[in-house]
């Protein structure tokens, strides 16, 4: 269990979690500094539905939404190589490649590139189908 807890998977699976706060965290202040939501509003229930008409801060929440379509996926997969003593290798490999490639995707999103944001969230996705086939293997 000790390998385990030192694995590539384990560690990248730590800064996923770092990555997700401060994914959220940045985006709630995107909110707060567009200013046309209001403090009252931020700070309340939120029960009427309100955009802002930031476009960062429409672009940092769907980067977000984003992310946490496939956030689950890798914890899961994580989780499992670990669980399973199947670390290292393939699975190292696509855990390191997806965070980078959420961390890519999130600027390359709020930044306004189109293709090239494509791209990344592609590698994303074979980063986890890496993982996947060491879990497998």
């Amino acid at each position: 269990m000790e390998a385990a807890a030192a694995s590539t998977e384990i560690w990248v699976l730590g800064w996923s979690v770092v990555l997700l706060i401060v994914h959220i965290l940045v985006q709630g202040l995107s909110l707060d500094l567009a200013g046309d939501l209001g403090v009252k509003y931020l700070l309340g229930p939120r029960d009427q539905q309100r955009v802002s008409k930031s476009i960062v801060a429409g672009r940092l929440l769907r980067a977000l939404r984003n992310m946490l379509e496939t956030y689950p996926a890798f914890v899961a997969l994580a989780l499992a190589l670990a669980v399973t003593g199947k670390t290292g290798g393939l699975g190292a490999i696509g855990a390191l490649t997806w965070i980078l490639a959420r961390v890519a995707y999130m600027i390359l999103y709020v930044a306004g590139v189109p293709v090239l944001r494509s791209i990344v969230w592609f590698v994303s996705i074979i980063a986890l189908l890496l993982m996947v086939v060491r879990l497998m293997a």
